[in-house]
């Protein structure tokens, strides 16, 4: 371990963050890196516990406990305390294509899991991974690895968000000729379009799809493989074909809004504010500039729509969250994300009501202007943002490729092969909505079968 008595000595330090009243106004990152000396002593605090539960990676009831990607999070929390940062580097990467990514977005269930929060506060495990990864970066020590030989064989990879990539990732290190396939302008999926700037900088993204050309990986994007002749070019072209489309089918709110003015779903919105911020479109979803904004639903989705309503300057924003606050609380407080943090500093309150179901909307002509709560209250609204979740997998491009689907795309329990001979999935679409951490498991293990398919035997290490 790093330093024995480290967790009694070190108290946990987050990585600071930029005042509310500062990072509303733009759309820049807003956390802050830690010092070399500051950051050094939080690696000193891993126990290295005799089982690292942090390591577990389970799911019990819904949740999930531990790393779902089996991080060897002790290892290189002591490669941290002794100032070793490429023997960090090369423990991180041994198991998470992308920390760049999961150090910025996902949830730590790993610190859920830490053994030193029993009694105490965590280890700063995602906050520690993250820096690992933007000082390799820094200092030139993230390489270009290119596979010692080609196989010959040739996959296709249908979409390009975090399963994608990651199961290109692994494909191509093992000699494999691999073309990503992507329907938007942009790669990347949820990573590009799906999440604010200032939680994923776009550059962020790019930095690692370049990193991946170099590799050798090919990226064609405006590529739509719900076409049932795309489809059929690419099974006819390909020695394998790995779906992961995501779940982006929304789950719909139990009235009639879609077709309205002024309604849209939560990654609808997300999706258009990237391309009016980042890339300078002009999408048919408004932004919330001027507008009264209500937000249903919870969950990170719901705060970066209130994020993002607030940094295009709404009139108001109110979040309506069905379950009672008592579900919320912890040890007796509500804790705040970053979105409410910043509603409280621009309007005064925390914009979420709970307990609180929209029971009727309020319209002129085909135009939004309020929505009745379950209470009987009208709340101003000419922009309603449903954030209620997924419903499962867009059907397009199952039935495009002739694969049994319901909700998911269905495969054999454990495993990742369709219904249709060289068609797997992985991701979203096959195990429904869920992390970004479980994504790349999923596209690290899809890319195990694939490999174990295509030449009769594989050495890549399954993560689920």
């Amino acid at each position: 371990m790093g330093k024995t008595t480290g967790f009694l000595e070190y108290a946990r330090q987050e990585a600071a963050s930029r005042p509310p009243e500062e990072r509303v106004r733009d759309w820049e990152p807003f956390h802050l890196p830690l010092k070399p000396e500051q950051r050094r002593d939080q690696g000193g605090r891993c126990m290295n516990c005799g089982v690292p539960y942090c390591q577990a990676g389970m799911e019990w009831e819904g949740r999930t406990f531990g790393c779902p990607l089996h991080n060897l999070i002790p290892e290189w929390n002591d490669m941290i305390w002794a100032e070793n940062p490429f023997h960090a580097l090369s423990r991180l990467l041994k198991t998470n294509n992308f920390p760049e990514f999961t150090g910025r977005v996902c949830p730590a269930p790993c610190e859920g899991a830490c053994i030193c929060g029993l009694y105490g506060d965590a280890v700063t495990i995602r906050d520690n991974e993250l820096s690992v990864i933007e000082d390799a970066f820094a200092a030139g020590a993230v390489k270009r690895r290119r596979p010692p030989q080609w196989s010959g064989k040739k996959v296709c990879v249908v979409g390009s968000g975090p399963a994608g990539l990651a199961a290109a990732d692994q494909l191509n290190h093992r000699g494999h000729f691999v073309t990503v396939v992507e329907r938007e302008e942009r790669c990347g999926g949820l990573l590009t379009y799906g999440i604010p700037n200032m939680k994923l900088p776009k550059d962020v993204v790019a930095r690692r799809i370049d990193l991946m050309t170099r590799e050798g990986v090919s990226f064609a994007t405006g590529v739509d493989a719900a076409d049932p002749a795309v489809a059929q070019r690419l099974l006819g072209d390909y020695d394998a074909v790995v779906l992961c489309c995501g779940a982006e089918r929304p789950r719909p709110l139990a009235m009639e809004a879609e077709g309205l003015a002024g309604f849209c779903y939560g990654t609808e919105f997300l999706k258009a504010a990237v391309e009016r911020q980042q890339f300078g479109k002009d999408p048919a979803i408004p932004a919330a500039e001027g507008r009264d904004v209500v937000i249903v639903g919870t969950g990170d989705t719901a705060a970066d729509c209130v994020a993002t309503a607030l940094r295009q300057g709404c009139r108001s924003v109110t979040q309506l969250v069905r379950r009672p606050v008592e579900d919320y609380l912890k040890d007796g407080k509500l804790p705040l994300d970053y979105a409410q943090e910043e509603a409280l500093e621009v309007f005064g309150r925390d914009p979420r009501r709970f307990g609180t179901q929209v029971r009727e909307l309020v319209t002129e002509g085909d135009a939004l202007t309020g929505v009745v709560t379950g209470e009987g209250e009208t709340l101003p609204c000419t922009l309603l943002i449903a954030a209620t979740g997924f419903a499962g997998c867009a059907p397009g491009v199952c039935r495009a490729f002739g694969v049994d689907c319901g909700e998911t795309v269905q495969t054999a329990e454990g495993h990742f092969a369709t219904s249709v001979e060289k068609v797997f999935a992985a991701g979203d679409m096959r195990r429904g909505q869920s992390l970004v951490v479980w994504a790349i498991a999923e596209g690290r293990t899809v890319a195990a079968e694939v490999d174990a398919y295509l030449t009769g035997y594989t050495n890549i290490v399954r993560t689920v």
